[in-house]
């Protein structure tokens, strides 16, 4: 199923993807990772690269295979029916009151930062921030990815100038000993950094926009990730270089307090349009990616508005709806005064779950070793949904929610 014009490469899915995993966390997350394992941190983003590869390679062969608009939900569809598969998709749309306000005010803080925002600039900002969206998704997946792209290699280079006037030698680098390294703290930095590469479910709704997916849409999944990978190892050695944490000082603050003590106070802009850029970037691949499936949903009913496609074949109806949704959002939020910091948890567990549903998906749709790596990556969302505690509970009575109470679908 795709009326959506093919129009992406590789390096534009790398760009769309890295932009994605690295969102709000390059920021934010190397500081959080060095104050709870110091040293160990170093060891924690390779072993959590290894950990997260099986996940990955399973969202690759069945993006491969299976490219769709629908993302996870088209793969729940195909390997336990139409049912899960709506239970599925609106499981992920769930997101839409909690972690897209939550990112559209992180994004903001920039702003705050750079001219002291507070309070209705703050949300005339993040109003702003979506009719960007609007006009990105208005002109189609390839200037949404070329904007990613861009946002990329600014970020690259911002870490590459970091390392290069602080006089990062890699020989300096604090490596602990194996036998040195502290599980406890390892695991309790891979809990944190796990966030980081969420992401992965919102990129499969793109898969069926590439030029040729069977080939690019793999290859981007994987260099995309190793890339963000290596951008939040670099990081988070500039952080410990520069000793850019602690318990009194704002995660988010690590980068750009390091630009400031190399190059100066002008040169925080240049930080704060960088991590600006950044959380838009993830912000923007996310509400693509929800219009597309709200698209690909409304293809059960095709005289639904949802179903049809703009002149530049894009389902700006279903992009419309995701934008009001998030607006309505965003208003009620700032008017209750409402703490975002706690939902986020609960959006997590609602990620976990997507990754979980995939990996059984690919369980019963792959052969051979793709299976076992899919059997491997659902036993790993287990582990994660365990490390969220009592708060992943939301997640699982959500999706019972849905299952039991969701109405089914007339026949067409």
């Amino acid at each position: 199923m795709s009326g959506l014009k093919q129009e992406l490469g590789l390096a534009q899915g790398v760009g769309l993807l890295s932009t994605s995993l690295l969102g709000t966390g390059v920021f934010a997350v190397p500081a959080l990772a060095a104050l709870v394992a110091g040293d160990n941190s170093l060891w924690a983003w390779p072993v959590l690269i290894l950990l997260v590869f099986p996940v990955a390679i399973v969202f690759a062969v069945l993006g491969r295979h299976f490219p769709s608009a629908g993302g996870v939900a088209h793969f729940v569809g195909m390997a336990f029916g139409p049912r899960l598969e709506r239970v599925t998709g609106w499981l992920f749309l769930s997101v839409i009151p909690v972690g897209l306000p939550a990112a559209l005010h992180i994004a903001t803080g920039f702003g705050q930062a750079l001219f002291g925002w507070h309070d209705a600039q703050l949300l005339f900002a993040e109003l702003g921030t979506l009719a960007i969206v609007w006009w990105v998704g208005s002109r189609g997946a390839s200037s949404s990815a070329n904007l990613q792209t861009l946002v990329a290699v600014l970020i690259v280079a911002l870490i590459a100038a970091i390392w290069w006037v602080g006089d990062i030698q890699v020989a300096a680098i604090p490596f602990p000993a194996i036998t040195d390294i502290d599980s406890s703290q390892l695991f309790a930095a891979l809990s944190v950094m796990f966030w980081c590469f969420v992401g992965l479910e919102a990129f499969a709704h793109l898969a069926s926009e590439f030029k040729q997916p069977e080939r690019d849409f793999p290859r981007a999944l994987m260099i995309g990730l190793l890339l963000a990978g290596t951008v939040y190892w670099a990081c988070t050695v500039l952080v410990l270089h520069f000793t850019a944490y602690g318990a009194d000082m704002a995660a988010a603050a690590s980068l750009p307090g390091i630009v400031v003590q190399l190059f100066g106070v002008k040169a925080l802009w240049v930080a704060c349009v960088i991590g600006y850029l950044a959380c838009f970037a993830s912000l923007n691949i996310y509400i693509q990616s929800f219009a597309r499936l709200v698209w690909s949903q409304a293809q059960y009913k095709p005289q639904s508005r949802l179903a049809r496609l703009s002149a530049r074949q894009l389902p700006l109806n279903a992009l419309n709806l995701v934008l009001g949704c998030c607006m309505i959002s965003t208003l009620a939020i700032y008017w209750l005064e409402i703490n975002l910091d706690a939902l986020i948890v609960y959006a997590n567990g609602i990620f976990i779950m997507i990754y979980l549903l995939c990996m059984l998906a690919g369980c019963r749709l792959l052969e051979g070793r793709y299976k076992t790596l899919a059997l491997i990556g659902g036993v790993l969302c287990l582990l994660l949904l365990a490390m969220v505690g009592v708060k992943s509970l939301y997640a699982i009575a959500m999706l019972a929610g849905l299952w039991l109470f969701l109405p089914k679908r007339s026949s067409v």
